[in-house]
């Protein structure tokens, strides 16, 4: 029987952010008048800060009583993308959006990880760190005229407002992050690619490029940031003779497949297993 496909969409979850019980009333909400939740069998979480036993637990508190009756399964991020990219090959798969990371996949298992320290000391390459330089060079009086000009009709925003809510923002790696579409809708403007650029620069460097045999091994990217500036991405992979396999923004559809499959070899081996 084929399986019926529906979108639906939540805002980002991190168990850093968000308590279980802020997780399940937003899901709520999407969910409860939208789909039969006591009919589905299995939920598969791929997200962001679910990297120990403690968060994934977390995580998964928050999607109980929503799916009460459901099989709940909680996993990185990075797990996700590197299924999604890498499949059964090796490979390294990198996430690029509101924060970033990566990792050494075998083609079964992560192998390797460079840590991730956060918006606040890492997450090179991501909305939130491009967002902090722009946000310097505006504060810091480094733009152009025109450049300001533009950033202060697009904004609006003054220093005490802005300091004031970047640090009492429930979510501030996200609010930074929002500065971002400045960067794509002016990034032809020199000061943008600049900031692109070493952004990503930093990015590579620092986490794709220290695994061993990184440029032997197609690197994989997921990720807004990564998609909507894969110009400047493919153009610093090629100074670094590094090798771009897949890009793509969301790994949503690759995901639904890798799972669909799981279950169709879950249900050959049963059979098998009932034969014999």
């Amino acid at each position: 029987m084929p399986i019926k496909k529906k979108l639906l969409h939540t805002k980002g979850f991190n168990p850093f952010f968000y308590e279980p019980a802020e997780i399940a009333a937003e899901l709520q909400q999407v969910f409860a008048d939208k789909m039969a939740v006591s009919e589905v069998e299995a939920v598969y979480y791929y997200g962001a800060g679910c990297s120990d036993t403690m968060r994934c637990e977390m995580m998964a508190q928050g999607l109980h009583p929503v799916f009460p009756h459901s099989k709940i399964e909680v996993s990185h991020d990075l797990e996700g993308s590197a299924r999604a990219t890498c499949g059964n090959d090796p490979g390294i798969a990198c996430i690029i959006g509101t924060g970033s990371n990566s990792c050494y996949y075998d083609g079964t298992k992560i192998i390797d990880h460079v840590p991730n320290l956060g918006f606040l000391m890492g997450d090179e390459g991501s909305g939130s760190h491009l967002s902090k330089k722009l946000l310097r060079c505006y504060f810091y009086r480094e733009m152009s005229q025109d450049l300001a000009e533009k950033f202060r009709a697009r904004f609006n925003i003054e220093e005490r407002a802005f300091l004031n809510k970047v640090y009492s923002h429930h979510a501030p790696n996200t609010y930074l992050a929002s500065f971002a579409i400045f960067l794509s809708e002016n990034k032809t403007h020199p000061l943008i690619q600049e900031i692109i650029k070493s952004s990503i620069g930093e990015f590579l460097d620092r986490h794709p490029c220290k695994y061993p045999g990184y440029q032997k091994l197609p690197i994989h990217f997921v990720g807004s940031i990564a998609f909507h500036f894969k110009d400047i991405l493919k153009e610093s992979m090629e100074e670094r003779n590094l090798i771009l396999g897949k890009l793509i923004q969301k790994p949503i559809e690759p995901l639904l497949e890798y799972h669909l499959n799981q279950i169709e070899k879950n249900r050959k081996a049963d059979i098998h297993e009932q034969e014999h």
